[in-house]
């Protein structure tokens, strides 16, 4: 039986990171390099290793970044006067708080504390509905990331049927106004949604976001489909994805690995939003 394309998300990645990269070495010799600041609250291994992965990210196309650790304990209001303090730098192009954060801390409000000019993350509630207009200084990284592998894969999406599968701020509601935007007819499924399976089986296009392991299998996927996994859940058998890899892949047309797949995508976005904002704010 045929299997899927993988879409190889780290390689595309790569390929957009080489092309920064000489964006960016153009604009330091004119300027300088553009200055991201992460906010890292509190010591859980993950975050960490997410962190560590985007400063290395930043390295290799050449922006600075710079690391603002936290305790655990630190209050919202103090989280909030170093929000301030990196709004007010002018030396700083993007901020991206890790999440995330520790519980006794309202992660929406201090994201809406950050100017949105450097909401390099695309979280700020004014990006985000700035995005139904298609008028956001920054999009969402995820989505964005998602976005640019469909382009790659499929081209031109205009008349296709997605099917999209989670509704979080984070990537099912910005996906969905992205697709959208593009000229895709869009149905966005979520917990409270009746008979998904036989809905997602209808589009061409299915993303899975929604937290939970192999959640979609091969009932679920029309055949000849693209499916973009944008799950990663740490289980015992290791990181597995939204979607059941091994079964989906004999039905799909093309299919994004996990790890491997959207990952790469969202810290490459990262890195493109940041140029962005220093350019912006640069060479206005």
């Amino acid at each position: 039986m045929a299997q899927a394309k993988v879409i190889d998300g780290k390689a595309l990645a790569t390929q957009l990171n080489a092309a920064l990269q000489e964006k960016i070495t153009a604009f330091t010799a004119q300027q300088r390099a553009p200055r991201l600041a992460v906010v890292l609250v509190g010591d859980d291994y993950a975050s960490g290793v997410y962190v560590q992965r985007k400063r290395n990210a930043c390295a290799v196309v050449g922006i600075d970044s710079v690391d603002v650790r936290l305790p655990h304990a630190v209050t919202q209001a103090k989280l909030a006067a170093q929000i301030a303090e990196l709004n007010a730098e002018p030396s700083i192009d993007g901020i991206l708080v890790q999440l995330p954060l520790p519980p006794h801390l309202v992660a929406s409000e201090i994201i809406a504390l950050i100017n949105i000019a450097k909401d390099v993350d695309g979280l700020h509630p004014l990006n985000q509905g700035l995005l139904n207009r298609g008028a956001a200084q920054h999009v969402p990284c995820t989505p964005l990331g998602v976005m640019r592998l469909l382009q790659h894969a499929v081209g031109s999406l205009a008349g296709k049927l997605a099917a999209v599968i989670g509704r979080s701020v984070l990537v099912g509601q910005p996906l969905s106004r992205l697709l959208l935007h593009a000229d895709a007819s869009v149905i966005n499924m979520h917990s409270k949604t009746p008979n998904p399976s036989q809905l997602a089986r209808q589009a061409d296009i299915l993303v899975a976001a929604t937290g939970v392991p192999r959640l979609v299998t091969a009932a679920w996927v029309k055949r000849g489909a693209v499916v973009i996994d944008v799950g990663i859940n740490r289980t015992e058998a290791g990181l597995v994805g939204d979607v059941d890899y091994e079964a989906v892949c004999h039905v799909a047309a093309q299919i994004t690995p996990v790890p491997g797949g959207v990952g790469p995508m969202t810290i490459a976005m990262l890195l493109h939003n940041t140029y962005n904002a220093a350019r912006r704010k640069l060479q206005p």
